[in-house]
């Protein structure tokens, strides 16, 4: 395998995760009488307040996050990132708009504990080629650079905090936001490194042991 199907293959791994991950999203807020993930709350809340759609706050948000983060680090993001911040936000929209509503207590708890899996294999499919990482990301490893915290503990840190201010503005928490909140990091625990050992078999050369990862 030459250097540029390489390269195409690792930007096919990133772009699929990307819309798998959008998928499980979409899928958890057709369940959202649990709640949905805490970023998800805040992105809902500003539509109910201020209209447009999920997908387009949910890249205003990314974008907000990137400026914030270049403005304090002077550095520039990277393609990934870009790309992350867009295709997610484009593809809820389509995949809210194809999805179909349920209004059934059992349908909606069954789609949404199969988005959580949905979304947590996403981003093991879309962290496994290391194209750059999403907004939120960024700004959660930068927090963790500047505080010597754990990513644990900033991640928790951010998602309540955007929790917080999405329930304020109206957008839908429950007990859905906490498993999103905790069963994310523990299925990425084992989506990544099996994602990982999948796009190493596919490249060429000697195969390398995924690191573990800490969400």
């Amino acid at each position: 395998m030459d250097l540029n199907k390489k390269t195409v293959l690792q930007w096919g791994f990133f772009t699929v995760g990307l819309i798998i991950l959008a998928l499980g999203i979409s899928m958890m807020i057709k369940g959202r009488l649990l709640g949905v993930g805490p970023w998800d709350v805040l992105a809902i809340g500003l539509f109910k307040n201020f209209g447009l759609s999920i997908g387009t706050w949910s890249i205003l948000i990314g974008l907000a996050i990137v400026a914030i983060t270049v403005a304090v680090t002077k550095q520039r993001p990277q393609l990934g990132t870009i790309l992350n911040m867009i295709l997610v936000g484009v593809f809820i929209d389509i995949f809210n708009f194809l999805l179909p509503d349920i209004d059934a207590l059992a349908g909606q708890i069954v789609i949404f504990m199969a988005g959580l899996f949905v979304y947590a294999y996403g981003i093991g499919v879309y962290v496994s080629p290391q194209m750059g990482a999403g907004p939120r990301d960024g700004l959660m490893l930068f927090l963790v650079e500047k505080t010597g915290w754990s990513i644990r503990t900033v991640r928790m840190m951010i998602e309540v905090t955007v929790a917080a201010l999405g329930w304020l503005l109206g957008g839908p928490v429950g007990i859905g936001t906490v498993i999103v909140a905790f069963g994310t990091g523990a299925i990425a625990q084992y989506s990544i490194p099996q994602c990982r050992s999948l796009l190493l078999r596919l490249l060429p050369g000697k195969p390398e042991t995924p690191s573990a990862v800490r969400l």
